[in-house]
């Protein structure tokens, strides 16, 4: 069974920082690119961040590049972490964020390229 388990979301002032962690389990997510989008109340989901399946190459929405990290842990049991060091965080940064895995080759650039996703978790940035 596929599962996308997200933690560490939680209320933060301006400025301040959080690290969202992604546990991947069920399939070969090593082998894939994952990523973080997100979805504030009445508006789309959008993309925050991806990175490859080796992590060398790191992708971001140019509304968080610069105070956002993408990192991922591959272990040899194929088990995968994804993290997300948020920074610098703002009230524009409120919303449910949502871990994912792409399901073919390639690093996503955009919410639509990722094929599975986790149940999200709340961030919620107070001015």
């Amino acid at each position: 069974q596929v599962q996308l388990v997200e933690s560490g979301g939680g209320l933060v002032q301006a400025g301040g920082s959080l690290r969202l962690s992604c546990a991947a389990s069920g399939r070969t997510f090593s082998s894939y690119a994952m990523g973080w989008s997100r979805q504030a109340p009445g508006k789309e989901r959008e993309f925050v961040a991806a990175i490859s399946w080796s992590g060398d190459s790191t992708y971001y929405a140019a509304s968080v590049k610069g105070r956002f990290t993408i990192s991922r842990d591959n272990d040899a049991k194929n088990t995968v972490t994804v993290y997300l060091q948020m920074s610098s965080l703002k009230p524009d940064d409120t919303a449910v964020y949502y871990c994912a895995a792409m399901t073919r080759g390639g690093i996503a650039t955009r919410v639509s390229d990722f094929g599975s996703w986790g149940q999200g978790t709340q961030v919620t940035v107070s001015s």
